[in-house]
């Protein structure tokens, strides 16, 4: 005879959305994979059929990298403080991360700034297929990063009402793998447009 127990909805709820949310997840990012994997073969296939524009990598696209690392080593210190229950702590560091998201959205805008003065235009008579790719490729990873933000939006709110803690991390864990997972893509995707372009 088996033990047989019955769970709340409320429990069932909780039970029903930890087993669901990562696998939901992981397969949303296999897709974003996929994404970039398509567009960075297409800058390789395009950039061996000539008239391919050589140009600088504007600097700000490395202070972007420095900060989107430094964002996510934040984000860790925020799962340790939730770990260990310290809600004044977690709170400060997730503010720090979302200061550090919006940190890199306005140094992505100086490298397109950059890119402008430079004369590698998106689009126009000027314009090239290798500062287009580039445009296009930072652009989607920008948008994504910034899903990534309103994410960090609603965990700072429920970590204002104290509902991560030793016992529930799932929603921060959530944030905090898609975090880690757009900061990894973007240091591929700036080492990858520092040796292709």
């Amino acid at each position: 005879m088996t033990d047989h127990f019955e769970l709340s909805d409320e429990e069932y709820q909780a039970y029903k959305k930890k087993k669901v949310a990562k696998p939901l997840l992981w397969f949303g990012m296999i897709s974003i994979v996929m994404l970039f994997a398509g567009l960075t073969s297409a800058v390789i296939v395009r950039r061996g059929d000539g008239n391919w524009l050589l140009y600088d990598i504007p600097e700000a696209f490395l202070w972007s990298t420095v900060i989107i690392v430094f964002s996510s080593l934040l984000l860790l210190m925020a799962n340790n403080f939730a770990k260990k229950d310290n809600q004044s702590a977690l709170m400060y560091s997730l503010w720090a991360t979302l200061i550090m998201g919006i940190a890199f959205v306005y140094s992505q805008f100086i490298g397109y700034g950059k890119l402008v003065e430079n004369k590698v235009y998106f689009t126009g008579a000027e314009h090239n297929a290798s500062g287009a790719f580039l445009y296009i490729i930072s652009g989607l990873h920008l948008l994504h990063l910034v899903g990534g933000m309103i994410a960090l939006l609603v965990v700072l709110f429920n970590a204002n009402k104290e509902r991560y803690n030793s016992k529930n991390l799932l929603g921060l864990q959530v944030c905090s793998i898609y975090w880690h997972f757009l900061g990894g893509m973007w240091v591929y995707l700036y080492i990858f447009f520092r040796t292709i372009i």
